[in-house]
Formats: C-alpha cells, structure tokens, sequence
C-alpha cells in the first residue's frame, strides 16, 4: 500500500498559494483566514457539508457559515453556501437519506438543531430544547435525534428544565454550594447540571422528549480521550454511551460502556467493567456486530496509550486490534464493509492515517501528514480535515487503499497566495542518553542566512502533549516567525507520538531529564548559525509555562520569557485544579504525602528571578487557576526583576475569542520587540486594552 506524503500534495494541490508574496503572516493578517470546521459526508457519499467561521476581532466573536460541495467532482468542484453565516451554523449532519441537513445554530440565541431541507426553503429551527444542544446525532429512520445537553439531574422532562431555568434566572442571588468535587470543569462551574443524552424528536408533533441517561451521573462525561462518546445502533434498537461509575470523578480517569435498549424496561447495562481505566469513543460497525471503541489500561493516568478495541454484540467478547502499535490511537470510522477501521495516530511530529483489519495483524498506513483534525469514511473514500505548519485546514478526501488523494476545499487559497511564510524544517539533538530529540524550526519569511536573527523557545503544554507540523490559531509559529523570530519547537521527554516509554518519562519527573532535554535542544538552538544567540527568549503554556517558570529560577540564558497559564506553587495548584487525578499521578500522591511537589516546585527558586518575564493568565482558567499566574508576578514584582500582567476575565485556559487574541499576541509581541528586537507589535492591538496599571 503506497504511503502518501502530506508535502507533496501540497505542492501540487495549491500551486496559487506558493507564488511569491509581500505580506508576513502577522495577527492582522492571520485574522483574515477563515476557519474550517466540523463538516459531514452524505450517505451517498457525493456531497460534504461543512462550517467555515470567520473571526471578527472588532466584534471579539466569530460567526460560522455551511458551505456543500461535491465530493465526486476532482478538488471538490464548486463550493455552494447553504446558510447566512450571520450566527453560528456549525456541526452539519446529513439525515441519513441525504435529503436534509441538520446543523447546531444560536440564531434563535440559544444552540439549537436547526435543519435545511436540500429540495429548498430555509433552514427551520427543529429543537426548542430548555437547555443548550451541545452535540446531536441523527436516530437511523431520521425521526428523531439524540442530543447531549447539561441538564438538571432532578428534571425529568422539558417542562421541569425551562421551569428551573427561569427559577435560576429570577433570582437576585448568584451564590454556589458545591458538596462534592468535580465542581467546576476547563472554564464552566456545574452548578448542579450534568449532561445526558436525550431522545429528541426531529418534528415538533413528534412527541416528548425523553432522558435516556437520567440519574446524578454525566452520561456521556467529559471525557477524557476527547470524540463523542455515545452511537446508535444501525438497526435503532439500542445505544451505547460512555460514563464514569466511579464514586470520585475529580479523582478518576475511568469511564464504561453503557448499553441501554430504546425500548426501555430494563437499566443500563456496563459492559467494561472490568477495566478501571477509560473506555469510550464506541462506534458501532455497519453491520451491527461489533462496537469499537478507545481504551486505556492504567487507572487515573490520562495520558496512557489509547488502544483500539473490538466489543463482540453476540457473545460479549472483547479484544484489542492495536495492542503491538506504540502510538495513540485518535479518531477513527468502520470502513463500509466492517471488515477494517481507518484511525488517526500521532507519529514522530506528524499525524498519520492507518487503517486495521479485524483479522488481525499491524495497522497499515495511508496517509503521512501533517495534523488530521477529523475524518468520516464512505464508500471507498476517506474525507478528512488536514493541515501543516504552512496552511490552514482544509478538507480532503484520499481512497481507502491509500492511494488518489486530493483536496477538496481551497477556502483559503486567496489570502495564503498574498503571504510570505516561513521555510519550516525538522532538527534532532542527541539527549543525554543518546535517545534523539525532534524538534521544528520556522524561519522568518524573506529569510537571509548571512543575517542574525533573534529566536524564540517555544516549549509545549501537556505535559504529554507536543508539537506537530499543523496548523493552529493560538501558538502558531509562523505568526512569530514573520515577526522576525526563528522559532525552535521543541518536542523533549513527555512529548506525544514518539512511543509510551518516551512520553512516560515524565510523570515524576517534570523539571528533571526533560529539563536536561530541553536545555539541549536550547543549546542546538543557540549554535544555529543564523540565530542571535544573545536574543533568544522562551515561551510557553501550561506545562510550558511552568517550565517558564521554572528556567526563571535555574538559568539566565534567556533574555526574555513567556510564561502563559504556567503553576508556580505546585502544592497549591494541586489542591485548586478541578482534575485532581492528574497532579495525583504525576507527583504520586498528594503534597501531604509526596516529595515531588517540593523537588520539582519553581516558587522556592524565586529567589532567583533575574529575566524579563511576561506573565498571562485568565479568569475563567480552572486547569491552572489563575492565581498561579498573580503569585509569580508578583514574585517578580517585589524582586524588582522586569514583569508584565496580562489577563483576561473572559478566558479559560485557552484565548479564543478573535478581539483578546489580537490583544494576546500584541502584548506578547511588544514584550519580545522590547527585550528581544523583532518587528514592533500592532498598536491597533494594543490600544484595544481598557484596562493598564503602570
């Protein structure tokens, strides 16, 4: 089976986007590119819907549109726009005659199904739901849908839910009481809701609403190896969820698999009880004999491999298809005649496509990226989203045996036709035990080797996370690249997709070899002819960030650091984030009880703060509360050591609104322009911010 290779059909597909271009891909710049999102393929599988959100920085807010093409027509023939695009239209789902469209929208101010009709009209809103559709499936007959929404465990119909939702909203007081954990997640308190599953008819004669996961549980959770953890069953006769029965979810990483017949008269039934540790994503096969599904071993560690098992309908019996593959098993789709399940893998930096047989034996490759966002499979083809460190996502479709891949949108093929972007490459460094270290260097556009560029660190959050050659809209390098930055991404011990033993190394171990890996890679770094060895910063968020924190007690190499939702005192941070089995895993046990909070904590090393350091921090950020973010700055401060506060009320762990991320790389830039010499940042940006103390 050939291996396709994402580079290559790049050059070939977007030969308008690589003619020679004035414009460096600066915030204003990147702003403009729109966004592909979730998309759907037909039944038939001649027609892919899809979202495509604009960013509107004026408005901080995005608003998406559904766009359609045909998949049958080479590179996706002409693309048609289905809705306005004033709102948010998002998450497509082709009925499953293909006659309709259905399709999340908060144009009637709340997320709601709406669904177009494909013979013509306009979009009718289908759902009046109380509370928020967070996610939809289509029932096999298109007569109904099963909607996940955060709900009040107590109600058990719609009428309760509204009548509860108004009680809420009268009232003067907004005070919370929480008497268990797991009390708030990422940037949302739970405030007495858990999501459930519920049966929704597609029409409004179509009858009430029913709860098909009711009780004081989220059924599905939110979980932990990300996908939709729920799916119908081909013949509509059951469903298969995900849920945590574990009595302590802030301190569990477990979830199983619920079978729950539609017919009712009968509870729920646990099929993977037997393994404590996740299991989820189910997707039932065409031919409704097996339920594959995503599995870990290792109780309360989030970052184990993800293998891919088979759950047997007839008999209960499970097994796994990828026990001998040392990667992660991400998404993944049946092929039409169940025979074989196509997946996505993070490897060496890179995303791949691979496809497993069920009769057993390794998975096969097909395609090499990249990043994959997600695929859907039909017929003979594979749709996917893809991107690299040079272009946005897109869509494209590629055959089941490897070969014939193609693009089939070019959403963006205009604006990245007027940019200058920077030659991206790979670099190795030996560590210490001689195991190699990968890392991705971007150069600065119009980029001139007889010149000395300054260079930013950048070191990725996770921590079992890593740097890819794919897209993104928060840490983008070629941003920073065309600031006049080299930028070193670096992937050391812990880093995804370089096999468990690679990433396992850091649990326990946080500023230990991989602090050692990291400085190596900043010694690589540094030798770059090219690179300005006394302009060169670091940068980082999360696990990023702490390690920021941590270089600002242990070394002075750098001349200015970022440090973006990173812990500064490990034992409070530990006793504040909401998922307590993760500082549980990786510091064995809890401050009272372990050493590592003290071995490997930056705050007794303050003492040290010599560098320029900007601190960010947000609100809303219930990962790394932000009070991490105050307590370092203000170590900083009282030190007189050169520090800057940026935070955002508005913001979690992540920036995304479009007008806080314009200011978010102004402030970033304007800090690295001060201590470092790049390109000043956008004054536009910067006056954006109402709110300064100097």
């Amino acid at each position: 089976m050939k291996l396709v290779r994402l580079a290559a059909l790049c050059a070939l597909a977007y030969t308008p986007a690589l003619a020679a271009a004035p414009k460096p891909l600066r915030f204003e710049e990147s702003a403009r590119i729109r966004r592909v999102g979730g998309f759907s393929v037909s039944p038939d599988g001649r027609r892919v819907a899809y979202a495509v959100s604009t960013p509107d920085v004026d408005a901080n807010a995005s608003r998406s549109a559904i766009w359609m093409i045909s998949l049958g027509d080479s590179g996706g023939g002409e693309p048609r726009k289905m809705t306005s695009g004033d709102k948010r239209d998002s998450d497509p789902r082709f009925s499953p005659d293909g006659r309709r469209l259905a399709f999340l929208s908060n144009r009637g101010d709340s997320s709601q199904i709406w669904v177009l009709d494909l013979s013509g009209g306009d979009p009718v809103q289908a759902t009046s739901f109380p509370t928020e559709v967070g996610g939809f499936t289509w029932s096999p007959d298109g007569r109904w849908f099963v909607v996940a929404s955060n709900v009040f465990p107590d109600c058990t119909d719609s009428a309760c839910l509204d009548a509860t939702l108004k009680a809420r909203a009268a009232s003067k007081t907004r005070a919370r009481v929480a008497e268990r954990l797991l009390y708030r997640r990422w940037d949302s308190w739970k405030d007495g809701t858990r999501t459930h599953l519920w049966k929704v008819p597609a029409r409004a004669d179509g009858g009430p609403a029913v709860d098909l996961t009711p009780g004081d549980r989220d059924a599905p959770p939110f979980a932990v190896g990300g996908g939709t953890d729920w799916d119908v069953s081909p013949d509509a006769t059951e469903m298969v969820y995900a849920s945590n029965p574990d009595e302590d979810e802030a301190l569990s990483t477990n979830a199983d698999l619920f079978l729950v017949s539609f017919a009712g008269g009968s509870p729920a039934r646990n099929v993977t009880s037997s393994n404590s540790a996740f299991d989820g994503s189910p997707r039932y096969s065409p031919d409704g004999k097996w339920i594959a599904y995503r599995s870990q071993k290792r109780p309360g560690f989030e970052a184990d491999r993800f293998r891919l098992m088979l759950y047997e309908r007839a008999t209960g019996k499970i097994r796994g298809l990828t026990e001998t593959f040392d990667f992660w098993v991400e998404d993944f789709r049946w092929a039409p005649d169940s025979k074989s399940l196509v997946f996505i893998a993070q490897v060496r930096g890179r995303e791949m496509l691979y496809r497993a047989p069920l009769a057993g034996g390794d998975p096969a490759p097909l395609w090499t990226g990249g990043g994959i966002a997600a695929l859907e499979v039909k017929g003979s083809r594979i749709v996917y989203s893809t991107s690299s460190l040079s272009r946005a996502p897109e869509l494209w479709s590629i055959g089941l045996d490897g070969q014939s891949a193609e693009a089939l949108t070019r959403v963006n093929d205009a604006i990245f036709g007027d940019l200058a972007l920077g030659q991206v490459s790979e670099r190795f460094t030996n560590a210490s035990d001689g195991v190699k270290l990968q890392a991705w260097v971007v150069k600065p556009p119009s980029f001139d080797p007889t010149k000395k560029y300054p260079a930013v660190f950048f070191i990725h959050g996770g921590p079992q996370s890593a740097w890819l050659d794919a897209w993104s809209y928060r840490w983008n390098p070629q941003i920073w690249a065309a600031y006049g930055y080299v930028v070193y991404a670096a992937n050391p011990r812990g880093s995804t997709g370089f096999g468990q033993a690679f990433l396992d190394a850091i649990s326990g171990d946080w500023a230990g070899l991989v602090y050692d890996d990291l400085m190596r890679q900043a010694d690589d770094l540094s030798a770059l002819p090219f690179v300005d060895r006394t302009r060169i910063g670091a940068a980082g968020a999360s696990y990023g960030g702490y390690m920021v924190n941590w270089i600002a007690g242990h070394t002075d190499r750098f001349a200015a650091l970022v440090s973006h939702d990173g812990t500064f005192d490990l034992a409070t941070k530990a006793l504040e984030t909401e998922e307590l089995w993760f500082p549980k895993w990786e510091f064995r046990g809890w401050p009272w009880t372990s050493d590592l909070y003290a071995k490997w904590n930056p705050m007794p090393h303050a003492g040290n703060f010599k560098t320029p350091t900007l601190v960010i921090t947000n609100e809303r950020d219930y990962r790394v509360p932000f009070g991490q973010g105050l307590q370092m700055f203000t170590a900083l401060q009282v030190q007189d050591v050169p520090s800057k506060l940026l935070m955002f009320p508005d913001e979690g762990h992540w920036v995304l609104k479009p007008g806080n991320s314009c200011v978010w790389h102004a402030t970033i830039m304007d800090w690295l322009h001060r201590y470092l010499g790049g390109a000043e940042a956008d004054p536009k940006c910067l006056e954006m911010v109402y709110s300064v103390t100097k």
